[in-house]
């Protein structure tokens, strides 16, 4: 999709979604639309109709950071719903392509390597797992396993038959990896790569239609996971995540256990585990 049609469809959705009386409107008679009228958000914005009716049709050339304000207030968006109103409006308005992927620098593999305790990732804004330490690929062993390559988290919960089993709140984690990626587009619409991942689940079908459909969008920093482990069995791991200065748009994720639990044992036996050597007929 172009980044007119995303802003348009997101407009549209997050302006279906509002009720008159949620924004402070009287309701007057019967309504053809749900949610707001354009001529309601364009008032609760203090802006034209036909000013707001050019921007959700995607003209998003000449809009203010104020008024692009205003209009998230009439709509009422959250954090990351703002934030995506404006990577879009500002992606309409540049001319530059986004850099390409540079390769991790070796000190990154070297304190991912480092952190034998914990398991660690480094992910990318499309959900690619880009490198992991040994906890880390053991932990999430299905998604290095999969037939459905490269190693991509939305790719795996929507792919791959085993992801239910694995995680059990996959429903749940298939919504957030959905309005991550759509997060994505917003602030990347010339990833050639990420459109192409979408293009691939879209053509799948299944769950991911209907969830990209709805136009969530959200921010993943940190959370708690549940697993299903083949191995370890059930366990439970907090991660944190934090942003990679020398690497814009990376994140590291780390995770550990509450201490004492069976989770934490169900850590430490895959810690040695997978440092364990498996003899030659005995995988």
């Amino acid at each position: 999709m172009s980044v007119r049609d995303e802003i348009r469809d997101f407009l549209l959705s997050r302006r279906a979604r509002i009720s008159p009386e949620e924004a402070g409107l009287p309701r007057h008679g019967e309504r053809r639309v749900a949610g707001l009228r354009r001529e309601e958000v364009a008032q609760l914005a203090g802006v034209s109709v036909e000013y707001y009716t050019r921007l959700e049709r995607g003209n998003a050339r000449g809009y203010s950071d104020d008024v692009l304000a205003a209009v998230a207030r009439a709509l009422h968006l959250d954090d990351a719903e703002r934030e995506h109103l404006f990577d879009l409006v500002h992606a309409a308005n540049a001319r530059s392509r986004p850099a390409p992927d540079r390769p991790l620098r070796p000190g990154v593999r070297r304190l991912l390597d480092a952190m034998t305790g914990t398991p660690a990732y480094v992910w990318n804004s499309r959900l690619d797992i880009l490198a992991a330490n040994t906890l880390a690929r053991a932990l999430f062993a299905p998604l290095f396993d999969s037939p459905f390559q490269p190693v991509n988290q939305a790719r795996f919960l929507f792919r791959d038959e085993s992801a239910p089993g694995f995680f059990p709140e996959w429903e749940l984690m298939t919504h957030d990896a959905v309005a991550v990626l759509r997060t994505a587009t917003g602030r990347n619409p010339e990833d050639e790569r990420l459109s192409a991942l979408v293009s691939e689940l879209l053509a799948a079908g299944g769950a991911f239609r209907s969830l990209w459909a709805a136009y969530d969008v959200r921010h993943r920093r940190t959370g708690r996971k549940h697993f299903q482990h083949p191995v370890a069995g059930p366990l439970t791991v907090d991660f944190e995540s934090m942003a990679l200065v020398g690497h814009p748009g990376l994140r590291l994720s780390a995770g550990t256990a509450e201490p004492g639990s069976a989770s934490e044992q169900a850590l430490q036996f895959l810690a040695n585990w997978s440092t364990t050597p498996i003899e030659e007929g005995h995988r």
